[in-house]
């Protein structure tokens, strides 16, 4: 699904954007955190797919991943 999301330097400044639309990935996931639902997403950007929302939301998890690194390294 992240096939969905690109960054490139010269669309939106570099910001991962929807790929295909100017809508900043950040955008969206502003909205949803803000209440809109889905539907109203959809409604608002008309070129907005259902998978195109699923795909900021794992573009974000993505980057929250923690890669966890032992104090120390057992030989």
């Amino acid at each position: 699904m992240l096939e969905r999301i690109s960054v490139d330097p010269k669309i939106c400044h570099g910001q991962a954007c929807i790929k295909g639309t100017r809508i900043p990935v950040h955008q969206i996931l502003h909205m949803l955190a803000n209440g809109d639902t889905m539907d109203e997403l959809l409604e608002d950007y008309p070129s907005l797919k259902r998978n195109d929302i699923f795909a900021c939301i794992e573009y974000a998890a993505s980057l929250t991943e923690e890669q966890v690194v032992p104090d120390e390294v057992v030989a």
